[in-house]
């Protein structure tokens, strides 16, 4: 088929083809980066926080009504330990102040030397007077777990005293020492510039995820000090058994309350309903994203339809008048499918430049990452796809026309 009498064709009525190409163009450049938005937020919320049993964890907040001295503390703490691991269905217990994905948390500023004037590293310090490697199921890369000489007890309201060794993570590693290839026996600091405290890296662990699970190089820049610290609070991290997690925080909340007689504040929240509350934004848009693309193409496919079906309304006599000479159905269905394609191709070419322009917007003002390709050569065979499909009803309906109906006079 001939396409210089068809593109000329498109040319003596210009304003209908080029709404068409710019709604094609606009729609393509919003929904490949619409997709590509989706998939870098959906990648994040994936991301493991090095918890090996998520579905199994949850963590018990426990707050005594009246807490009572340093040593006072140290012995319920004791029995709300022992209360917790004779749970039936309870894998591991182990203290901390905080929980990844928690959202917020405590953060200290590492170095690698006491005289630096910056700090090397920002990390979250999981602190902890019991095994969280057994209990969240880390993965050591290197060194050991703590044993019972490393732990240290402090009362955080009347100390500052810092831990003498700590289990940290690959990533804050590297950032430490980034030139080194093994770290355990390092001595990294509490802070910097002359006031930092010392402590001896006794073990490296794959990955844990900070609090805040961050955007950046920080997500897993973690660390665990061996204390057993005081302040009026108490937060349990548990692990239960494969499917008994929903009975398991029933009775660990009972088992804590009668340790307490009742005077104690107890909750309880699963690691899921945490990563659930951390990327609830992050899924929220995701969702409207992939509306908004879905309208979009929806949008697109009704305006390609409508301009499809109003040129065979204005071309009626002229498909008779052809369909009397001898053209066949094919014949005028390819006819509109091609015009289609071109009038869609001149919208993809215009929609990839917007796609890369406004990428570039988002890369400069919101750090995104660049568009892949794929996404690219995907909308455009989608848009291609899509405007075959919605031409494809009027053309087979322009093929149809009996050539005497067509040519008859109004």
């Amino acid at each position: 088929m001939e396409i210089k009498p068809i593109f000329a064709a498109l040319m003596r009525n210009r304003t209908g083809p080029i709404l068409v190409a710019v709604q094609v163009a606009l729609s393509l450049a919003i929904l490949t980066n619409a997709l590509h938005i989706v998939n870098v937020r959906q990648a994040v919320a994936a991301r493991p926080t090095g918890v090996s049993a998520e579905q199994e964890m949850f963590s018990l907040r426990a707050q005594s009504l009246k807490p009572g001295g340093h040593e006072e503390q140290l012995a319920v703490q004791q029995m709300e330990v022992a209360a917790l691991r004779a749970v039936p269905g309870v894998v591991s217990v182990a203290t901390t102040n905080q929980l990844p994905l928690s959202s917020s948390g405590n953060y200290n500023s590492m170095a690698a030397r006491q005289e630096q004037t910056k700090q090397s590293a920002n990390a979250a310090a999981y602190v902890t007077a019991d095994s969280l490697v057994k209990t969240y199921g880390l993965k050591l890369l290197e060194g050991r777990d703590f044993n019972a000489d490393d732990y240290q007890v402090v009362d955080q309201r009347t100390s500052e005293l810092k831990p003498r060794g700590v289990i940290i993570t690959k990533a804050l590693a590297e950032k430490v020492w980034p030139d080194a290839t093994s770290f355990v026996g390092k001595t990294i600091f509490f802070g910097f510039g002359g006031e930092g405290r010392p402590a001896t890296v006794i073990g490296v662990l794959e990955r844990l995820q900070t609090p805040g699970a961050a955007l950046d190089s920080g997500e897993y820049s973690t660390m665990l000090p061996a204390r057993q610290t005081f302040n009026g609070r108490t937060q349990y991290a548990i692990r239960a058994e494969a499917g008994q997690i929903d009975r398991v925080m029933q009775d660990a909340q009972a088992a804590i309350r009668k340790v307490h007689n009742g005077q104690v504040v107890a909750r309880t929240r699963t690691m899921l309903e945490d990563r659930t509350n951390r990327y609830k934004a992050d899924n929220a848009l995701a969702w409207m994203l992939i509306t908004v693309s879905g309208l979009l193409m929806m949008v697109t496919a009704s305006g390609i339809v409508g301009m499809a079906s109003l040129w065979v309304t204005q071309r009626r006599k002229q498909i008779g008048v052809r369909r009397a000479l001898g053209a066949r159905k094919l014949d005028i269905l390819r006819y509109f499918i091609t015009e289609n394609v071109l009038i869609t191709t001149t919208g993809i070419a215009g929609g990839l430049l917007g796609a890369l322009a406004l990428n570039q917007l988002l890369v400069s003002k919101l750090e995104l990452a660049r568009l892949p390709a794929e996404y690219m050569v995907i909308g455009a065979a989608a848009f291609w796809a899509l405007g075959i499909a919605a031409v494809y009803g009027p053309a087979w309906r322009a093929a149809s026309t009996s050539p005497a109906l067509a040519t008859r006079s109004a």
